[in-house]
């Protein structure tokens, strides 16, 4: 009889947030599993962690479910709504694992992961999708699938992604997951899933100042770390492409990086910044790195993007911004900051890998040079009292008019 690896789950805080986190002995297999599942890892808590909720848990449970024994202490107590499914015990986890991924469930879902690869959607695409549908057919529980109308995935909405406070995007993800799994099954009732899609958010970008850039990278004391931020809003790379940018990619002569494989498999050529390159040469001979431009603890493999965002907010508190500054903030400063030096807009979306220039002209509604151009009424009101004949005395807003 062969014996399962064991994976050890338990509820931990990380850098003051909530964690599941796996431990188990070095397994390269156990380890491909954490990074499918999304797990991060942590040199602090020596393990792989994900954040705690409802979500993850239920990736993690579907990636490890045949590959390894899941055991968690019985004080891993997971706040969830009543509806969400949460495995506590043995018995739970069993009833659980018959219920959504043996039979002819198991059977649908591999081959509902078989059809997404076959239209070569990402791995992170197909797990995101594979999730989704996952937890729908356990909500469903023993509902025959060619009776599944789109009052079920209204009611899936209701019962579960509200209560979790899905955001806008997932929820997005949701209907596309369902819109695949309508294709994959059309025998099913769902229909018109288009009409269920909530409106897209439409943010505008955060971006720091010129000298809230030059304050970040100075108070990032570690040079591993500064060259990682310096080079991601040098280059307005994704977190994504720097943590797998390889060193043979960065041609320092002709002052180029190569970003291989990059979204919708597209690669670009982004220009290198001279004033990097001390630094870049400071960074190579102090840390030597072998294949990526930055590795983690063991040689030879990708940094972890969780890594960055935590030291990007001790960073960001060192040097007084406070302001939600992700990674992405760099990637949106560099294609703000070439906007207000005069770079045309064409050439920006080719730097940035836009497929849209719809996509890049988001950046010009955030541009300082131009909004300044405008001012606000308020100034020019106060500019006229100052000039009027009838008000020798300087005028000021500040001023107590007090009787």
């Amino acid at each position: 009889m062969e014996t399962k690896l064991v994976v050890e789950v338990s509820k931990q805080v990380h850098y003051k947030r909530t964690v599941l986190l796996l431990k188990f002995y070095y397994n390269q297999e156990l380890i491909d599993l954490a990074k499918m599942a999304g797990c991060s890892w942590s040199a602090q808590l020596k393990g792989w962690y994900s954040p705690f909720d409802q979500k993850n848990w239920a990736a993690i449970r579907a990636v490890f479910m045949d590959k390894a024994d899941l055991r968690y202490s019985s004080d891993l107590a997971v706040d969830m709504p009543e509806k969400a499914v949460v495995l506590r015990t043995a018995k739970e986890k069993k009833d659980i694992k018959a219920q959504a991924v043996s039979g002819e469930n198991k059977r649908f879902l591999h081959g509902f992961v078989k059809f997404l690869r076959g239209k070569r959607y990402s791995e992170s695409t197909v797990r995101t999708y594979y999730i989704h549908v996952l937890d729908f057919l356990i909500y469903l529980k023993d509902k025959p699938k060619f009776d599944i109308c789109n009052r079920d995935v209204a009611m899936f909405v209701e019962d579960v992604c509200m209560p979790q406070h899905f955001s806008i995007s997932t929820h997005r993800q949701l209907v596309s997951a369902m819109k695949q799994f309508k294709e994959f099954y059309p025998d099913c009732k769902l229909e018109k899933l288009e009409f269920m899609r909530p409106k897209k958010s439409s943010y505008l970008p955060v971006v720091l100042s010129y000298e809230e850039i030059i304050a970040l990278l100075r108070c990032t004391k570690n040079l591993k770390h500064r060259a990682i931020l310096a080079m991601i809003y040098s280059c307005g790379l994704r977190i994504s492409e720097l943590i797998h940018l390889e060193l043979r990619d960065m041609d320092v002569n002709r002052m180029q990086v190569l970003i291989r494989n990059s979204k919708n498999r597209k690669d670009r050529y982004v220009m290198m910044a001279e004033s990097f390159l001390p630094l870049l040469q400071n960074y190579i001979q102090t840390y030597n790195p072998g294949t990526y431009f930055v590795e983690g603890i063991k040689p030879g493999t990708p940094y972890t993007a969780e890594s960055i965002r935590a030291f990007l907010k001790v960073s960001c508190r060192a040097a007084g911004i406070r302001k939600q500054v992700t990674p992405h903030t760099l990637r949106h400063s560099y294609a703000t900051h070439l906007l207000e030096f005069g770079t045309n807009l064409r050439y920006i979306q080719e730097l940035l890998g836009h497929s849209r220039p719809e996509t890049t002209m988001v950046y010009t509604h955030v541009m300082h040079k131009d909004l300044k151009k405008v001012g606000s009424p308020l100034d020019n009101v106060v500019r006229h009292m100052q000039d009027s004949e009838k008000n020798k005395q300087n005028f000021l807003l500040s001023q107590n008019n007090d009787v």
